[in-house]
């Protein structure tokens, strides 16, 4: 049965990388479903292909984009086509991000570059040519998913961290170079998800969210004009206060939490 269109969104449209599956997934249905249409970007063609299929019933359009986003000419190729019809989606969310948590003893120089190159590198590729189009016109929205992760060091995530970091950093120094402008940044830091990438963790997640959930909180930070788009509160706001511990307290704290 065709659901009816919900209240309606300030987007007719809108691009979200890593939407095969987790949380771009779930963004990707209830952005859809309040009639917005989703370009919808992976890597993986079979997960965009059933995304798109099983929800044709719905209001808003999805469609799929087999994109790497790692692959600078890939990104040149799809934003050259959207020039070639004088098209740019109003809202780019960039939330593609990959996992891989290891230890000390385990660390890579390999494995740190292939999450730098996704997380870092890879959404850095996209926001490029979005932010470029967008401050030409001189309006438009971007959200990039960053994670609490990024806030202190945590173990086993030196690198996953890392890159989110520096995500967190970016975004708020082109916050300041927006401020006279009318194009929206927003980071989005969310605390535990329950995703392929999460499913990677050994250890237990307090205030574990689901997708679902996780997308309708994001839905509501995008309508907000907050910079942080953040979540679940009560566990965020116990990691924003770690930022604020000295070393020695802080390292002695998350040991013993870590256990």
């Amino acid at each position: 049965m065709t659901r009816k269109k919900t209240d309606a969104l300030p987007w007719r449209s809108v691009w979200i990388t890593g939407a095969g599956r987790g949380i771009g997934r779930a963004l990707t249905m209830l952005l859809a479903e309040h009639g917005v249409n989703v370009y919808a970007s992976s890597r993986t063609a079979a997960e965009l292909e059933t995304l798109a299929s099983d929800n044709q019933h719905l209001p808003g359009e999805i469609i799929p984009i087999v994109l790497d986003i790692t692959c600078t000419e890939q990104v040149v190729e799809l934003i050259d086509g959207w020039d070639q019809s004088a098209f740019f989606p109003e809202l780019v969310i960039l939330n593609a991000g990959n996992h891989d948590p290891f230890s000390a003893d385990q660390f890579s120089a390999r494995r740190c570059k292939k999450l730098f190159d996704v997380n870092l590198q890879g959404t850095v590729n996209c926001l490029e040519p979005a932010l470029l189009r967008m401050l030409k016109q001189d309006q438009g929205h971007i959200a990039v998913m960053a994670s609490v992760a990024g806030y202190r060091g945590l173990p086993t995530a030196a690198a996953y961290g890392a890159s989110k970091a520096a995500l967190i950093h970016l975004c708020e120094s082109l916050r300041l170079d927006l401020k006279d402008t009318h194009v929206k940044l927003q980071v989005i830091n969310p605390g535990f998800v329950k995703t392929p990438l999460t499913d990677k963790n050994e250890f237990t997640m307090p205030a574990l969210l689901t997708a679902d959930d996780a997308a309708q909180r994001i839905l509501k930070g995008l309508l907000s004009q907050r910079f942080e788009i953040t979540f679940p509160k009560r566990f965020t706001f116990i990691l924003k206060l770690l930022r604020m511990l000295p070393y020695p307290v802080y390292f002695y704290v998350v040991g013993k939490l870590v256990k």
